[in-house]
């Protein structure tokens, strides 16, 4: 393998630590990486499924190859986009993939998924991202 191509690698890892040490530091949970990738991880999913497959895949072309390909994992564009209107069902993800841990707020976790997003991902996309969701949705980015 080529020197670039192993740069290019390391450079997403490197931008991939970021996001998730942000995380982290939003969340409280510098001793919890595992949980701020489940979470990154199931918002990202949320947010990709509730968007149209364009929408979606703009807002991919943004992400670190690495979180790239963790936004796509398992991505069908059968029945998307889903139609959750109401912020419960859409943090419902989030609660699922914690039922186990009595700790985690979901809408505590999914606003600090898109404060992240907000803080790496170009004003324009994000702005356009929320324009595509209803405003109970909308009012997860405040």
């Amino acid at each position: 393998m080529s020197n670039t191509v192993l740069e290019v690698f390391d450079a997403s890892l490197q931008k991939t630590q970021v996001w998730l040490n942000d995380l982290m530091t939003e969340l409280g949970w510098e001793n919890r990486p595992h949980n701020a990738c489940l979470a990154l991880r199931t918002a990202l999913h949320a947010l990709r499924d509730r968007l149209t497959a364009e929408g979606a895949v703009h807002l991919g072309a943004q992400l670190p190859i690495l979180i790239r390909g963790v936004y796509y994992e398992g991505w069908k564009l059968t029945g998307k986009p889903v139609k959750e209107r109401h912020k419960s069902e859409f943090l419902d993800h989030i609660a699922a993939v914690f039922r186990d841990d009595d700790t985690v707020d979901p809408e505590k976790v999914m606003r600090a998924v898109f404060k992240v997003l907000a803080r790496h991902i170009s004003k324009g996309e994000i702005e356009n991202v929320k324009n595509s969701l209803p405003r109970s949705l909308r009012d997860l980015w405040s």
